[in-house]
């Protein structure tokens, strides 16, 4: 079955760094855009990075433009979030989508900055 399975995230403190993994299965992983949504308590979920499935081209939201960066690799079948100098706004739920007609989920991963 389709699988996607988010991991690092946690708590830090403003301007730290953190690397979110989301490991893909059941699916032909490298035909599928790949992206990251956050969402915040109270607030819509909101996307955050794309990347398409050759890796060639990334997309961001202006709040995390030059601060994350979005990856994958398709050996491994997972796609990463880089995330740096951390702001306590970026706290949300973090998760991971795969589409290409069809749209997959992960469960989620909190991400908490806060000093």
């Amino acid at each position: 079955q389709v699988q996607l399975v988010e991991s690092g995230g946690g708590l830090l403190q403003p301007g730290g760094s953190l690397r979110l993994s989301c490991a893909a299965s059941g699916f032909t992983f490298n035909w599928y855009l790949m992206s990251w949504y956050r969402q915040a308590p109270g607030n819509e979920r909101e996307l955050v990075a794309s990347i398409t499935n050759t890796g060639d081209t990334t997309t961001y939201a202006d709040s995390v433009k030059g601060r994350f960066t979005i990856s994958r690799d398709n050996a491994k079948k997972t796609v990463y979030l880089q995330m740096n100098s951390l702001k306590p706004e970026d706290t949300a739920v973090y998760y991971c989508n795969a589409r290409y007609g069809n749209n997959y989920w992960g469960q989620g991963i909190q991400v908490t900055v806060s000093s």
